[in-house]
């Protein structure tokens, strides 16, 4: 079974990604969506967090430059990053959402040598937005080399994919939503019509919402 569908059987089966239509959820941001993703609900289940760090370290070991460093976004993503870091025996950094509001103000935490190819870990791909921030940190403060972030889940929206583009990055994530719909329906957890109302939100997040 590929990963990405048994990464999005055990999101689905231990409750870290919750579909409804309706109502929707709302997100920080208040866009509506059919969907909400808690991937650390994953630690808390030892053999799917294991599945996922083993296919996090296979991700990176296929990437097309081995990585001097693995990074983690700030806070979700800490604990991954450094599981990934431990078993490939690499060192650690993470990255803060915004710089301290003491000491010297970094936004990198851990120490990173200048030059060093860095691979960034992301539990959760939206807009991409906070994995670009973490880059630019990586890239600005760290003087570091970083083109690649692999992340657990995506919800495909087609910002995200024009924030890599933009910033010169390729996404990597394990799972997708297209892939979670597909394993929901043969669950029995979303009907037809549902995956399409549901499929139809990574076009238009914002447009999705206003018609409910």
């Amino acid at each position: 079974m590929p990963h990405g569908t048994r990464i999005a059987e055990l999101l689905i089966n231990i409750g870290a990604v919750r579909l409804s239509v309706d109502p929707p959820f709302t997100w920080t941001s208040g866009i509506k969506s059919p969907i909400y993703c808690d991937n650390r609900l994953l630690f808390g289940h030892p053999d799917a967090r294991k599945f996922v760090v083993d296919a996090l370290v296979s991700r990176v070991k296929n990437l097309h430059i081995p990585p001097d460093v693995i990074a983690g976004t700030a806070t979700a993503a800490i604990g991954w990053a450094a599981l990934v870091a431990d078993r490939m025996h690499l060192p650690f950094v993470y990255v803060r959402s915004k710089p301290k509001e003491h000491g010297m103000g970094k936004r990198i935490e851990g120490h990173l040598e200048h030059g060093k190819h860095v691979v960034l870990i992301e539990d959760l791909l939206s807009t991409g937005g906070s994995a670009v921030s973490s880059v630019q940190a990586l890239r600005e403060e760290g003087q570091a080399i970083v083109t690649d972030v692999v992340a657990i889940f995506t919800y495909q929206l087609y910002a995200a994919s024009e924030a890599a583009q933009e910033h010169r990055l390729k996404f990597h994530p394990l799972a997708t939503l297209g892939t979670l719909l597909t394993v929901a329906a043969e669950q029995g957890k979303l009907s037809a019509d549902d995956v399409t109302r549901v499929g139809s939100f990574s076009k238009d997040p914002k447009e999705w919402g206003s018609t409910l």
